[in-house]
């Protein structure tokens, strides 16, 4: 897998960096996962995993190239204060929030 960085954002407003990716995928088969592609961006990012969310991937049929949508964030507080709930089970996983368990 290699990773182009196409165009890099600092959000000073909500102290995150916004990052637009391609991703080359050379095997045959599968695109790559969504963890595949967070573990390949944290190495090219030098950030932790904690802090990165993928907004968008998408990759075209027959294409080895995936495009996408990161964003990083300074710190996890700002990150869990911002992002939406869906987005955060599919970067983090989980099984939903605190009140949907109580209902």
């Amino acid at each position: 897998m290699e990773i182009e960085i196409t165009k890099e954002n600092e959000n000073q407003l909500l102290r995150r960096k916004e990052v637009l990716f391609k991703l080359q995928h050379k095997e045959e088969g599968a695109s790559p996962s969504r963890a595949e592609t967070r573990n390949a961006l944290v190495k090219a990012l030098k950030c932790s995993p904690n802090l990165l969310v993928i907004d968008k991937m998408r990759t075209e049929f027959g294409k080895r190239e995936t495009v996408g949508y990161v964003k990083v964030y300074e710190s996890e507080d700002r990150l869990k204060e911002i992002e939406r709930e869906h987005i955060l089970k599919r970067n983090f996983g989980g099984s939903g929030s605190e009140e949907a368990k109580e209902k």
